[in-house]
């Protein structure tokens, strides 16, 4: 049977369900290196990858699995705001060091 071979940024479904994505090749080690969606690194030679059975699969589109990031402390509307230390993103003239208008 033929597996997959690993492709670095690549994701793949072990034979027990679990999703993992290819992180790095070594051809001449012959080694695989995976990040488990949990964020958890492994590595194979290539006799450990053909025991995986891998199967190529999509991107998992939730992508915070190996970030330990809870849904609850993601908000959409921070991700467009502004931050903080910018304000309103404008600039009064009165406030900027060492500005002066020219007078003629």
């Amino acid at each position: 049977m033929n597996y997959p071979a690993p492709i670095v940024g690549n994701w793949y479904q072990s034979r027990s369900g679990q999703l993992f994505e290819v992180v790095a090749v070594d051809d001449d080690d012959h080694t695989v290196e995976i990040q488990h969606f949990d964020g958890t690194l492994e590595e194979f030679d290539d006799d450990g990858w053909i025991a995986l059975l891998p199967q190529d699969m999509d991107a998992p589109e939730d992508w915070t699995g190996s970030l330990d990031v809870e849904p609850e402390d993601h908000d959409d509307d921070e991700m467009t705001a502004l931050p903080s230390w910018l304000g309103d993103g404008h600039l009064d003239r009165d406030e900027a060091s060492g500005f002066s208008e020219m007078s003629m």
